[in-house]
Parts: structure tokens; sequence; C-alpha cells
């Protein structure tokens, strides 16, 4: 039986994604699909799944892993302060502060509320539970709508993020006090001791185990387990949930910045073995028929589903500080999305006896649920905004027949562009043919800065005059942009400030060599030349972003018979690529194509951030 029960287990981690994709069923995650698999096979359906030994080590492993893979999902520059536009004075990281402090004080009420009525009376464990978001729910939402990058997306996740985060230490406490271990919880300490250590003890070889690892050692994934088992061992000791080393280890982990490529191998072995697993046997050791004999779980279910929302009620009027009415209802129920850590918090809740099997049974039930509605309620309400469009943010210092057409153009393929200038005669000749064109009399650092001009993601100092371009180049870079485009106007500058601006990452732009160029393609190669001035034609660049494209053969992509591919830029490299060449994240495709409609089209479906 216990082989069978193996078998049946592994058929239906098989079988689930691919009935998902039969008879498309996008709107419900995955997880939530494993969940109703294992009640079906289980002891609340047809009982053809026993708990073994086997698989409730290799459930355990799946917790585990799938903890792992949270703390790696944590994107630590979100943190990190910076410049804000003037319009944007709600930042996500604020908003996300206040949304769930929000949502600590609605659950801790409705623990109360709970308690009064005699429902449910551990009110700790009523908060940890409201409280918590499915962090990789909400990342693959996200990811599918495409605004993961975008401010919505980064606020969003950032509230699941301290959805996942805050819950997990507090269960953590929870445990160590119910355990009987109260004393030991300053040992937490020793656990967070342990991932510095182990961070800054990798953190330079890692690097250097990125050069010699091959296709028989894998040292990147070697690392990451050594990195998880070490962590969970020192959180059992020490007294503390096994999850939270896990979590912490992939912390560690998403600090040492692994490669994509170890990335993916990591969410293969998780996602493609250990964690469908601990799901589906999350549904098979549900007992709904003992839960739906007792009348009290019953009346405890819409109760809790509907504790479960109000909870992140809040987030609703936070959101709405920024964001449209529409997309902030929708964004605030998607935080609704709790699954992940309301498992393992359960299960510790029965290893202590502070709650029954009944409750427990009520309490996934209604998690389930409100994981299947929440996706659902955000996939149909919300809709992308302008913001949502933009791919990055421009501004152009000097007005000029050089820069104002290539913003012009920017603009109409969904650039945020600004334009400075302290020429008034070129103020009033391109004011009307440029959206954002500011005139600033005594242009200086102050005034930049002021204007939050340097607040972008990409800076051209496009002026007539070298050392104004080279000026405020410099100041570009000290004051953080990350990428600056300088013009060089003049033949003959000093070759040690070229020098000076390379070693800063400034990138220069020089005319003399372009329309050399172009002159060489005009004599050599006609048709090169018609196809860089060409509207309808040109050679053009794309970095690919989007994930459902990488670690595909380029024979494989969608589009192929309507580009040609020339060359792909990975790193420093340049490849010449043929149709089994596989596309990695990041790289650099330069192609050419019909029409300018075509281009437009696969540069918007590569370069999505998902």
């Amino acid at each position: 039986m216990a082989r069978l029960s193996m078998f049946l287990v592994m058929l239906a981690a098989l079988l689930i994604p691919i009935l998902m994709a039969r008879f498309k069923i996008s709107g419900v995650p995955t997880a939530v699909a494993e969940i109703v698999m294992g009640i079906l096979i289980g002891k609340s359906c047809f009982n053809i799944v026993q708990v073994t030994s086997d698989l409730t080590q290799l459930s355990s492993l799946g917790v585990i892993i799938l903890m792992f893979l949270s703390g790696m999902e944590i994107d630590f520059d979100l943190f990190r302060p910076g410049n804000n536009n003037e319009e944007q004075r709600w930042s996500p990281v604020k908003l996300a502060g206040m949304a769930f402090v929000g949502t600590l004080i609605n659950a801790f009420v409705l623990g109360l509320i709970l308690r009064m009525t005699g429902l449910f009376d551990n009110v700790f464990l009523s908060v940890i539970l409201f409280s918590t978001i499915a962090l990789g729910v909400v990342i693959a939402t996200l990811k599918e709508k495409e605004i993961l990058s975008r401010p919505m997306g980064q606020t969003i996740l950032l509230t699941a993020v301290l959805g996942e985060v805050v819950p997990m230490f507090a269960l953590t406490v929870y445990a160590s006090v119910n355990g009987g271990n109260g004393s030991r919880i300053w040992l937490i300490v020793l656990l967070l001791l342990a991932a510095i250590f182990l961070l800054r003890r990798f953190k330079q070889p890692y690097n250097w185990f990125t050069k010699v690892t091959k296709s028989t050692t894998h040292l990147d994934i070697r690392l990451a387990f050594f990195l998880i088992f070490t962590l969970v061992i020192i959180a059992e000791t020490v007294g503390a949930e096994n999850i939270l080393g896990a979590f912490l280890a992939g912390m560690v982990m998403k600090l040492l910045e692994p490669s994509e490529a170890t990335r993916d191998k990591l969410t293969s072995i998780g996602y493609g073995f250990f964690i469908p697993i601990f799901f589906i046997m999350t549904g098979v050791r549900l007992n709904l028929r003992t839960l739906l004999s007792n009348a009290q779980a019953l009346l405890l279910i819409p109760i809790l589903v509907l504790c479960f929302i109000l909870a992140k009620f809040w987030a609703f009027p936070v959101y709405r500080l920024r964001f449209g009415r529409r997309n902030s209802f929708a964004g605030g129920f998607l935080t609704v999305t709790t699954i992940t850590l309301v498992l393992p918090s359960l299960q510790v809740a029965r290893n202590l006896h502070t709650i029954t099997a009944t409750q427990s049974d009520a309490f996934i039930l209604a998690a389930v649920i409100v994981c299947i509605v929440a996706p659902i309620v955000f996939n149909s309400g919300y809709h992308l905004d302008r913001e949502d469009l933009i791919r990055q943010r421009v501004v152009f210092l000097g007005t000029n027949v050089l820069t104002v057409p290539v913003a012009q153009q920017l603009q109409r393929n969904w650039f945020d562009v600004r334009m400075v200038t302290d020429d008034e005669k070129n103020y009033k000749t391109y004011n009307s043919q440029v959206d954002q064109l500011t005139y600033l009399p005594n242009l200086d650092e102050q005034c930049l800065t002021d204007g939050k001009f340097f607040d972008t993601d990409i800076l051209v100092t496009g002026f007539r005059r070298d050392d104004k371009n080279f000026k405020f180049g410099h100041l570009a870079k000290e004051n953080g942009v990350n990428r600056v485009i300088v013009a060089q106007v003049n033949r003959t500058v000093d070759e040690g400030q070229l020098a000076t601006l390379s070693q800063a990452g400034v990138e220069l732009f020089n005319p003399f060599n372009v329309e050399a160029s172009v002159m060489r393609s005009l004599i050599e190669s006609p048709a090169v030349y018609q196809m860089l001035t060409s509207t309808e034609a040109g050679l053009f660049e794309v970095r690919v972003r989007n994930h459902k494209y990488t670690d595909r053969p380029l024979m494989d992509l969608p589009f192929v018979d309507q580009i040609t591919i020339s060359r792909i830029r990975r790193g420093n490299k340049w490849i010449v690529p043929t149709g089994g060449t596989t596309i990695n994240y990041n790289d650099h495709i330069i192609f050419t194509a019909k029409d300018i409609g075509t281009v437009a089209t696969i540069r918007r479906e590569l370069s999505k951030q998902n």
C-alpha cells in the first residue's frame, strides 16, 4: 500500500498541471489545485492514498524548500531608500508598511472577537494566521499580470513580504512559548548570527564557485542545500521552527546574488518534486467528512473566510492614497491570498496541541477558499494604468535637432520622457513639440535635484558644448543615476576627461563616429544604409526579461519566422546564433524585422519583466 500511495501522489503531481493546461484553468494557483487533488484522493473522498513515513518525510522536505524559495523571492533593493517623484510621495515601502500594520491591528481585533464568541480562543495564533500572505502565490499572480516591477506590483509584493516575514518570526515565538522553551527565545539570535556568518563566509567564494562548477558538480546547488540544512539544524537546536531556518537560508542565498540559471534550477527542484508532495499531502490529511458532520466547524468555515478578508481590509484605503479605486481594491484583495505559511503554522499548532484537528481543518479549508477567490478577483478587476505601461524614465538635458526627435519617438513607445533646457529661445521653439519640457534659466545641480530630474532610469546630456555635457554627466552619476549617456560634440577633447567618464560608467555618444559609420555603409553596403535610415526597417535590440522565453532554443520562438537575429550579447560576449541557441535571461538580442509594428510587438513581449 505504501508503494501504491507513493505512485498515486507522483501521478497526481504529474497530472495536475497537464489538466490545468488542458482545461485552461489559469485563475486558480497550482498549489490550491494540488490541495484539492489531495482532498479527492485522500481520506475525505476516495481514500486511496495513505499517509506513510516516506510521504511524510518528503512532505516535510517540501515545506522546508518552499520556505527557502520564499526567502529567495524577497527583493532587498525595494527596501533601499531612493529618490521619489514629487507626484509619487507615497512610496511602495511606506504604503506596504501602513497596510501591514493595519492588517496586524485587524487580525488582533478579529482574534478577540473569535475568543469572545467561543469559536476559537487562541488570539496569538489567530493574529499569525490572519496576517499571513502567500508570497509565492502573490508573486506568481503579479508575474502573470506582468506588473511585478511596476509601482503597484512592488507595493503588493512588499506587503506580501511583510506578511510572510513577520508571521514567520511570530510563529517561532509562539512555538517557543507554548512548547515550554520560552526562556530560550533569546537563542534565536544565534540563528540570525549564524545566517550572517554564512553570508559573509560564502559571499566572496560564491563568485569563484560559479566559475569552477560544471555539469557533474553544480556547486551552487550544493551550497544552497548546505545552507538549508545548516540553518534548519541550528533552528531546531535553539528551539526555533525549522521553517524559519529554511526561510533565512533563502534570504542568505538571495543576498549571494545567484544567477538566473541557479534560481531556475532550485525552483525546478522545489516545484518539480518536493513542494507538490507537500501540498497534495496537505489535502490527503484533511478529513472533510468529520468536518462536515460537525455543526460548529461548518459555522466556523465561512466566519474564517470572512476574517481572512477583513484582516486585509486596510490595504484598500492605504493603496487608494496613490492608486485608482479599482486597482486599489483588486490589489488589496490579492493580499487576502494565504496558504503557504498557514499550513506549517497549523502543523506546529497541532504538534503543540494548541488547536484541535477540526479547527485546523476548518482553517485550511477557509485558506483554500480565499486562495481560489483572491487571484480571480484580482485578475478580473485589475486594469493596467499608464505607469504600468511605462518602460523606462528618460531625462534629456538640452533641446536641439538631435535630442527632440529622439524624445518624440521614445514617447510614442511608452517611455516617460522629460526634457530640460536653459535656452529660452529653444524652449519657445520646442515647447509645443515636447510634452514635458522644463525651462531652467540657471541650470545647476540644485535645480536638477529640486526638480527630481536625477530620479530617472536614463539621463542623456545633449548640449552643444562638451564642457556642459561632461559636467552634468558627472553630476548625474554622483546623484545615483543608473545609466548616463553623454554626447561628445567636438573631435578634440581632453582624453583624460573621456577616460574619467568611462571609469565612472558613463556611456559616450560620438556623432562623428556615427556619421563616419553611416557614410561607410552608404559606400560599401547601400542596403545596410537603407536599413539603418528606413523608418520601416532597421537593426533593433531587446533585452530578454520575460521568463516565458528563457531556456528555449531560438527555433521554438513563436515569432521566429518574422525576424532575423544577427547577434546575441550575453554579458561581455557576442554569440553568433543558430536555431538551437538557447536564450538566457538578460540576453541582448540584435535583430531585424519586416515592419515597425512587428518590432514593437516583439520588443514588448521579450522585455516584459515577470
